[in-house]
C-alpha cells in the first residue's frame, strides 16, 4: 500500500501541473507588457521565428519613439527661440518732427539720455495697452513699451504689436511735417540672455543681448531708423534715375528732349535736398557717443551697420545720385547751348533790322537831295 499511495500522489501531481500549465498563457503578452493592439503583431517573442527578429522589431520600436522625442525637442527649441523676443518695429512716416514741442508735452515719458541727442529723443509709456509684454530697462522690469523718434521721420517701436502701432504713430503725427503718402516699415527683434558669455550675438533678423538696457535700444533704434530713411531716399532717387532714363530713351529715338528748365531746377533741387538730409539729418557718417564710450555698444552698432548693409547701401545711393548729377550737367549744358542760340538768333535779327534801317536812310537822303 505503501508504494501504491506513493504512486498516486506523484499521478496526482503530474496531472495538476498538467492543466495548470495552459492557464498561465490566457493572458495575452503585449496586455502584460503593457503595448497597444497595434504593436502587437511586431513584438512576438513565443513564436517559431528566429531570435534575430526579436531585436530588429525593438530596435525599430526604439528608433520610432526616438524620432518622436527629438521631433519633440526640436518643436521645443523653435518654441523657445521665439519666448523672450521683444519685436522691434521701424516707421518712416514723414520728413520732419519737431522732437523740442514733442520732449516738452511728453516729459514725464521722456527717458534721459547720457549723451547728447539733438536729433532723437526717447520715450517710455507704462501700460497703454493691455497686451504688452515684459520688458527690461537697467534694473526694473516693467510692463512698458519704448518709443525712439528721430527728427528726419523715423519712429522706433519696442515691444508694440502690429495692431497697436498705429496707436503710438498717432502720437507722433501731431508733432510732424511732410507727412509721406506711403509709410515705410521694417520689422526686427531683440532677445536678452543674463547667462550670455558675450555681451551680444547676432541671429537671423534678431539680436541677442546679455542685458537691454536704454543706451543699446537707442543704438538699435540709430541703425534701424538710418536703415528705413536710406530705404525711403533711396526711392526717391530711383524715381528721378527713371525719369532721367526715358529722357536718354526719348534722346535717343528723336535726337532731342522737351525739358523745360524749371523742370530740370526742381530735379537739381530735389537731389542735392537728398543728399543733403542723408549726410546731416539721417548723419550716416556721424559717430555715436554711446559707442565711442563703452566696447560693447560699440560692438552693437557695428553689427547692426553691417547687418543692415548701411554703408554700400549709402555707396549704391552715392552712386545713383552721380548718375543724376551727370544727366543734370548735360541737360543743363544743352539747354544753355538752346538759350545762347536763341541769343545768337536775336542779335541776328536785330543787325538785320538795323541795317534795313540804315538802309532805308539811305535810300531817303539820297531821293531829297
Amino acid at each position: 500500500m505503501g508504494r501504491w499511495k506513493a504512486v498516486n500522489f506523484v499521478a496526482h501531481i503530474i496531472i495538476t501541473k498538467s492543466r495548470s500549465i495552459p492557464h498561465i498563457n490566457k493572458t495575452p503578452l503585449h496586455k502584460i507588457c503593457n503595448f497597444s493592439s497595434s504593436l502587437a503583431p511586431k513584438i512576438q517573442f513565443l513564436n517559431f521565428r528566429s531570435l534575430s527578429a526579436a531585436p530588429q522589431y525593438v530596435d525599430d520600436f526604439e528608433y520610432n519613439q526616438h524620432n518622436k522625442l527629438d521631433n519633440t525637442y526640436s518643436l521645443e527649441s523653435k518654441d523657445d527661440e521665439e519666448i523672450g523676443k521683444i519685436p522691434i518695429k521701424a516707421y518712416f512716416l514723414c520728413t520732419s518732427i519737431d522732437l523740442k514741442r514733442m520732449q516738452a508735452e511728453n516729459t514725464r515719458d521722456v527717458l534721459p539720455s547720457s549723451s547728447r541727442s539733438p536729433n532723437h529723443i526717447a520715450l517710455r509709456f507704462f501700460n497703454l495697452l493691455p497686451t504688452n509684454t515684459a520688458l527690461r530697462f537697467g534694473e526694473n522690469t516693467n510692463v512698458c513699451s519704448c518709443m525712439v523718434v528721430f527728427q528726419y521721420g523715423a519712429v522706433i517701436l519696442f515691444n508694440v504689436e502690429d495692431d497697436e502701432s498705429e496707436y503710438y504713430l498717432q502720437i507722433v503725427r501731431r508733432y510732424s511735417s511732410g507727412l509721406l503718402r506711403e509709410m515705410k516699415k521694417d520689422d526686427y527683434a531683440v532677445k536678452e540672455k543674463p547667462l550670455l558669455v558675450e555681451d551680444m550675438q547676432g541671429g537671423a533678423d534678431h539680436i541677442v543681448l546679455k542685458n537691454l538696457d536704454t543706451d543699446s535700444i537707442r543704438i538699435i533704434s540709430s541703425v534701424l531708423g538710418q536703415s528705413i530713411a536710406l530705404d525711403y531716399f533711396v526711392s526717391q532717387v530711383d524715381g528721378m534715375v527713371e525719369e532721367f532714363a526715358g529722357i536718354n530713351r526719348e534722346m535717343e529715338k528723336t535726337g532731342t528732349f522737351t525739358m523745360k528748365r524749371k523742370k530740370l531746377f526742381q530735379l537739381v533741387g530735389k537731389a542735392n535736398s537728398n543728399i543733403a538730409d542723408v549726410i546731416l539729418k539721417v548723419g550716416i557718417f556721424e559717430r555715436s557717443e554711446i559707442a565711442w564710450r563703452d566696447a560693447k555698444y560699440a560692438q552693437i552698432l557695428e553689427y547692426m551697420r553691417e547687418e543692415y548693409e548701411v554703408s554700400q547701401r549709402f555707396g549704391n545711393l552715392n552712386f545713383k545720385l552721380k548718375f543724376v548729377e551727370h544727366n543734370i550737367h548735360f541737360l543743363q549744358e544743352v539747354l544753355q547751348n538752346r538759350k545762347s542760340d536763341l541769343l545768337e538768333w536775336c542779335i541776328i535779327v536785330l543787325l538785320a533790322v538795323e541795317n534795313v534801317v540804315c538802309l532805308y536812310e539811305i535810300i531817303r537822303e539820297s531821293g531829297t537831295m
